[in-house]
Parts: C-alpha cells; sequence; structure tokens
C-alpha cells in the first residue's frame, strides 16, 4: 500500500506512534521516527530492523522546538530528498490539572507541545510537499476535542484546536494536492491505559467498558486507520476527522453499572424460537 513512501512519525517511541511506524514499514514505506526519549526510540528502530526491505532513520529531540524540527527534516532531505507522508503524534498526555491551580507557563508548555509542535512539523512537511505537488499529513487528535476530560483544559484545548488545524490547512493545500486528515482515538491501550485484567475482558460485562465495543482498543487498531489515510484507498478525503474509539463518542452516556439492559445478546439468543 506505501511501498517505497517516505514517512515521517513524531512520538515514534512507543505506543500509537510505534505501531504506526511498524505498520507502515511493514506496508512497504521507509521510515524517519522522532521521539524526545532515546531509549524508547532505539527500541523503535530494533523492531523496525527486523523488517525486510525497510529504510529507518531516528532523530532524538523536541519538535515542539523549531531547531529540532529543522533537524529532522534535514534527515529527510539528506537521506531521502522527498517526504511523502507526515504523521503528527507527538504529545503530551501527561498533563492532568485543575484549571483553577493553571498559571500562565503551565498553559504555554501544554500548548507548545501539543499544538506548536503540529503546526511547526506541518509546515515544514507541506513547504517540501508542495514542491512535489503530492503528500498526506495525519495529525492525531483525542475524544477529549469534543468530549471534554475533566482536569485537561489545556490539553483538550489543543486537540479541538488540532482538528480545525486539520480543516483549514486541508483547504489551503488541496491545491498542490496535499490532504490533510485526523485521527480521533479514545482509551487506547499505552501509557495512561493499563491492560485489564484477563478475567475482566473475558467476562466482557458493560459496566467495565467505557466503550460500547466490549475490548480494549490497541495502537494497532490506530495504526491500521493511519495506514488507511496514508494510502490512496483515502484519495477522496481531506479534512476529515475519523473517531477510531470503539463507539465512546457516539453514546449519550456510558453503560451505567447499576442499569439492566433490557436485551442482552445472551437474553436475545436464549429467547429465539426454534
Amino acid at each position: 500500500m506505501l511501498n517505497n513512501k517516505i514517512a515521517v512519525i513524531t512520538g515514534a517511541g512507543m505506543g500509537i506512534g510505534r505501531a504506526i511506524a511498524l505498520t507502515y514499514a511493514q506496508n512497504g514505506a521507509h521510515v524517519v521516527v522522532n521521539d524526545i526519549k532515546e531509549d524508547a526510540l532505539q527500541e523503535t528502530m530494533e523492531l523496525l530492523g527486523h523488517i525486510p526491505g525497510c529504510r529507518a532513520y531516528a532523530h532524538v529531540g523536541d519538535i515542539s522546538l523549531k531547531a529540532s524540527v529543522d533537524e529532522l527534516f534535514q534527515i529527510v532531505e539528506t537521506e531521502f530528498g522527498r517526504i511523502d507522508i507526515l504523521v503528527n503524534n507527538a504529545a503530551w498526555t501527561t498533563c492532568g490539572r485543575h484549571f483553577l491551580e493553571y498559571d500562565e507557563e503551565f498553559w504555554d508548555l501544554v500548548v507548545r507541545n501539543n499544538l506548536k509542535s503540529v503546526y511547526l512539523a506541518t509546515h515544514r512537511a507541506a513547504t517540501m510537499m508542495a514542491s512535489q505537488e503530492e503528500g498526506t499529513i495525519v495529525n492525531l487528535s483525542s475524544i477529549g476535542a469534543t468530549r471534554a476530560h475533566r482536569q485537561m483544559v489545556a490539553y483538550d484545548s489543543c486537540k479541538g484546536a488540532i482538528e480545525a488545524f486539520t480543516k483549514a490547512t486541508a483547504l489551503d493545500l488541496a491545491p498542490w494536492n496535499i490532504r490533510i486528515n485526523a485521527i480521533s482515538p479514545a482509551s487506547i491501550l499505552g501509557t495512561p491505559v493499563k491492560k485489564m485484567d484477563e478475567s475482566v475482558l473475558q467476562r466482557r460485562d458493560p459496566a467495565d467498558f467505557a466503550s460500547p465495543i466490549l475490548r480494549q482498543g490497541t495502537p494497532e487498531d490506530i495504526a491500521n486507520a493511519a495506514l488507511f489515510l496514508a494510502s490512496e484507498q483515502s484519495s477522496f478525503m481531506t479534512g476529515q476527522t475519523v473517531a477510531v474509539d470503539g463507539g465512546m463518542s457516539i453514546q449519550a452516556r456510558p453503560f451505567a453499572r447499576d442499569a439492566k439492559p433490557a436485551v442482552t445478546p445472551a437474553s436475545w439468543k436464549a429467547n429465539l424460537k426454534p
């Protein structure tokens, strides 16, 4: 699907970013991966090294800083001379704080890491893509863009801005055949979301899950959506946000522990007439 495409993935040291990098490489892409954590990024590079035919390069750096973004894209220009895909995945998620405890420094820190970084990488990539008159950008949003988290005002504000940014840049860049879309995940296994005990997963009680689909989301779920958005299969899509959240965003409220659904899959099957 991505044969010999050149992809840049930020925040690729673990979780969603790593899964996207591996999925792209497994589908024929060459990748430049970025993360601020050198050890984590090295683990990603080791996994990429086992994928036949993949050329992979690593960049350790904070892409909320222009100098670091310049370093990242210098690798792209030196090693490949072009870019086909950018995935803006890097984010600072461990930024919970009650709004009344905010100060200007904290606000600026969250916005720099979750929004300015997207602007810097997108602007640099789009400049290269415009000269090629072709390219695809995938932004990572969050269910927090439309369904607020408690004590995550700055983070959710940034994610809402990313969805608006996706639409606005898609309009500006469409004449150069540059497509820009976003993915909105929710409750994906990783650093903030721990794997449930196997007995809980097997029980599949709706009260244990925030989403109508009764399992936990995985980084690979997001990677598969990112593959679709980077490929020709989505060639008539731009400016869109795709929710990959197990249906969490479609419900008015999650299942209540004291609720007894009138019909369950088990009761419906039991009541079927022979």
